[in-house]
């Protein structure tokens, strides 16, 4: 069985936030993206399907050989590439036997094939690395990469893929993509990397309105989406007009019965008619009435039946607001220098050698190269945290930089506590406005950081960063897409097309790089 069903599933929240509700899902063979906003339960859904998690009600079932990749590859705590494949005691055995050591025992049990399985799976992802590769030498990305070579190698029926593309370089992301498209098994990709979700056969979108499954990749899926919204808001609008109307008929009748009851209190007053037909026109006009009332009470009830319907089809969203208060940069300002730097965690083996950049007014950079190249490093090295070997670094406008971990908040901080030390002169009331644009309104706000998701962990940086009262003429960002859904990557994507200051960027996000419209672009 290469398929996934999921039938009833419903489950909350310790602090009683309902994240499913009698969902219903399958995913069958081929590639399956899910999508949605942060927050609806992307990789909640995974940790059910894996069965690291156990649902408060309703059934799953899947094929007992399923692999999962987490989003973060720091969680492997393997200590060689062996041993993410799990082959180290087999590895031994077989240098036992290329030695001349082996026993009995361990010819009967050797896997003569292993090696050679275990260069190809790495080789599939980019990786020509020996078994006894220690994991702690290897950037995030080639951890990501082991990780899913390890997936492969092991041959499950199911794969789960929560954001795989994350920290990858551009030739890590090919790997991946190529991977997947060989595939024949079921997988499904939780995941906002529009380039990825394009190689997917189907889309599956969770919303707080349940899932719904599109059987297209994602461009065609938006196109739909988009189709669907225009749709709903139609159906709404016309449920709103139809009730007004009937509302408006309801009134007009109740104006008439009351002019012709007040008439007829006037002419049995007057005398001028008999009481005989008085009366005969009084029950002709309450039953009349009476149906006529019967008739608007119906019309008015399917009308409001109406409109309830047209308001569920629309799941009510919290739009998210980035604000950047403008910098002021004027276009001959001389913003960053960066002087023949060389920089290297040993001594003899630098990362960065010899490097120069110069920016002056609003340009627009991207920093761009392989896992390793040392474009996180740059930054560090441009903000002040790491001081280079050789050479200098002149930063001359107020920055900040937002890197992949916002390593800038405190994890037993609260994000209201974040925002107040990060910028102390601004109000409480302005600290509050701010973190409620990145949606941390009332108690969220009082968050622990630590235990906030990857993308509210973004939101909360971006909101420290970004949201700060004092204006900042050079933004330094590193992967700012990573953990951002697709609508809050669009509106950063807004933001910062909107911002009058300097950026530079490391991205491997080609959609995003377009969308802020970068000017230059170095590789390392």
């Amino acid at each position: 069985m290469t398929s996934v069903s999921i039938a009833n599933l419903s489950w909350q929240t310790p602090s009683n936030h309902i994240v499913f509700d009698d969902l219903n899902l399958t995913f069958g063979p081929g590639r399956n993206g899910l999508v949605g906003r942060n927050g609806t339960g992307k990789s909640t859904l995974l940790r059910f399907i894996s069965g690291e998690l156990s649902p408060g009600s309703g059934s799953i079932t899947a094929p007992s050989s399923i692999g999962y990749l987490r989003q973060s590859a720091d969680e492997v705590s393997a200590a060689t590439l062996a041993d993410v494949f799990g082959v180290t005691d087999q590895l031994r055995i077989l240098s036992r036997a290329e030695r001349g050591e082996a026993t009995a025992d361990d010819l009967a049990v050797a896997d003569w094939t292993l090696e050679a399985r275990l260069e190809a799976a790495l080789t599939s992802l980019g990786l020509h690395l020996p078994p006894d590769t220690q994991m702690g030498s290897l950037s995030g990305g080639q951890r990501t990469r082991a990780a899913l070579a390890a997936l492969l190698f092991a041959d499950h029926d199911v794969l789960l893929l929560d954001e795989p593309t994350n920290h990858l370089d551009r030739n890590g992301r090919e790997h991946v993509m190529k991977v997947l498209r060989d595939w024949s098994g079921c997988v499904i990709v939780a995941s906002h990397d529009r380039t990825l979700l394009e190689e997917m056969d189907t889309i599956i979108e969770l919303t707080s309105l349940g899932a719904k499954t599109y059987g297209c990749p994602f461009s065609a899926y938006r196109a739909a989406k988009q189709a669907e919204l225009e749709n709903a808001a139609d159906n709404l609008a016309q449920a709103q007009r139809n009730k007004a109307a009937t509302e408006s008929r309801a009134q007009s009748a109740a104006e008439r019965k009351a002019r012709t009851d007040r008439q007829g209190i006037q002419l049995r007053a007057s005398g001028s008619q008999s009481k005989l037909i008085l009366n005969a026109a009084k029950e002709r006009s309450e039953g009349s009435g009476g149906s006529a009332a019967r008739l608007r009470d119906r019309q008015a009830k399917e009308a409001e039946a109406d409109l309830n319907a047209a308001h569920e089809a629309i799941e009510v969203l919290e739009p998210l607001t980035i604000d950047i208060s403008p910098s002021g940069l004027v276009s001959t300002r001389q913003v960053l220098k960066v002087d023949h730097i060389t920089f290297g965690y040993c001594e003899n083996s630098p990362i960065i050698t010899d490097f120069s950049l110069s920016i002056q007014g609003p340009e627009r950079l991207a920093i761009e190269g392989a896992n390793g190249t040392g474009k996180s490093t740059l930054l560090s090295c441009i903000e002040g945290k790491l001081q280079p070997q050789f050479g200098s670094v002149a930063v001359q406008v107020p920055f900040t930089l937002i890197d992949q971990e916002m390593s800038f908040l405190d994890p037993e901080e609260t994000v209201r506590e974040a925002l107040a030390r990060l910028d102390s002169k601004a109000t409480e009331n302005d600290r509050r406005a701010t973190l409620a644009r990145f949606l941390f309104r009332g108690d969220d706000a009082d968050q622990k950081v630590g235990l906030l998701s990857g993308g509210q962990r973004m939101r909360a940086g971006l909101a420290c960063s970004l949201g700060h009262s004092e204006p900042r003429q050079l933004l330094l960002l590193d992967e700012p897409s990573d953990h951002l859904d697709i609508a809050a990557v669009e509106t950063l994507e807004a933001a910062l097309r909107a911002y009058d200051g300097a950026i530079v960027v490391v991205s491997h996000d080609q959609a995003f790089l377009n969308s802020i419209e970068v000017q230059r672009r170095v590789a390392l």
